[in-house]
């Protein structure tokens, strides 16, 4: 590849060119047949446009607000796990260039660097990702630890009371390498001979038994606002607004967890049947959505049918991998 990266595309194929196989399949694959992760993209360039034409847009301005807080573009960085294994500088220079970029990142609960190696890398808003351990207490903590070093959000994953069957990565025997925010809480260490050991560990920490009364829970633990990540049906988004939470993400987890689920931008689409997730709620709670944004014209898709802005995951990874905090950035 000649010249600078274009698009996502090229940033990912870089990313291919410099990381080892195991690592470059763990961020790159999802579920099983990878019906769903072929379907994120591919529902995307199914939505066609119809223009208007002689409108004044010689002032653009993209800014929106996420619970309040200012942002340049409805474009934030969705929780993805272990970033030191895309570069070595890992969370820290996503963070960087995030706040660069002025936007959120939501730091994973699964990260490489802490809370608050994090917090303390530069100024900017960020929410935090949470997975519910077995050992609720350990929930608790990293909560705490998020609220007490400014985080300004949890945001509840939703979709994974088990690892989905990431094949690749079960070839791979895909390694856990340390969790510096559960370091000396849960154990990462293993035995797993038939495959992925992440799985294995996963199997080990997560609760399984997490349901809709369990928000009260956390609710009652920390006072920042809480959004829901993982929802894919108008039931679940009436629920959502039921049990108080103060926005959802519309998710399929990237499709790395159960696969067939619908593309995340179909979701949104089902308005025309009057049975879509942002009618649901009715404009009570902001709606956003990741999975499968890879340009600009995806985001505008995403805010058309609805979204208050979009999360992206992969492509920051791809960034990170190819030329670090720069190519978040960009």
């Amino acid at each position: 590849m000649e010249g600078e990266p274009v698009n996502v595309n090229e940033f990912q194929e870089l990313a291919r060119q410099a990381l080892p196989k195991m690592y470059y399949d763990f961020f790159s694959g999802g579920a099983e047949d990878q019906h769903t992760l072929k379907e994120n993209v591919e529902a995307f360039r199914r939505i066609t446009f119809r223009p208007r034409i002689l409108v004044d847009v010689s002032r653009i301005n993209l800014s929106t607000t996420v619970l309040g807080y200012k942002i340049s573009a409805p474009i934030m960085v969705a929780p993805s796990s272990m970033h030191k294994l895309a570069h070595p500088e890992g969370e820290i220079a996503t963070a960087r260039a995030a706040a660069a970029s002025n936007t959120i990142m939501v730091l994973s609960s699964m990260s490489s660097c802490t809370i608050e190696e994090v917090a303390s890398s530069c100024n900017a808003i960020r929410f935090f990702q949470l997975y519910v351990y077995k050992n609720r207490d350990v929930a608790a903590q990293l909560v705490q630890r998020a609220e007490r070093n400014g985080y300004k959000a949890i945001v509840l994953t939703v979709d994974a009371p088990m690892l989905g069957r990431r094949e690749a990565d079960i070839k791979n025997k895909m390694i856990v390498p340390p969790l510096k925010n559960i370091e000396g809480l849960v154990s990462t260490e293993v035995d797993n001979d038939e495959g992925s050991i992440l799985e294995g560990f996963a199997k080990g920490a997560l609760d399984a038994s997490l349901c809709w009364r369990d928000i009260g829970w956390l609710r009652s633990i920390t006072n920042l606002p809480i959004l829901i990540k993982g929802v894919l049906t108008r039931e679940d988004a009436i629920k959502a607004t039921e049990v108080g939470v103060a926005g959802i993400v519309v998710s399929n987890h990237g499709a790395r967890q159960l696969d067939y689920t619908p593309a995340t931008i179909t979701v949104l689409e089902e308005q025309f049947k009057t049975r879509h997730v942002v009618h649901a709620v009715g404009g009570k709670v902001p709606v956003f959505l990741d999975g499968g944004v890879r340009r600009g014209t995806d985001v505008f898709k995403a805010l058309a049918l609805g979204a208050q802005a979009i999360l992206i995951g992969r492509p920051v990874i791809y960034g990170l991998a190819a030329k670090v905090e720069y190519g978040v950035s960009r």
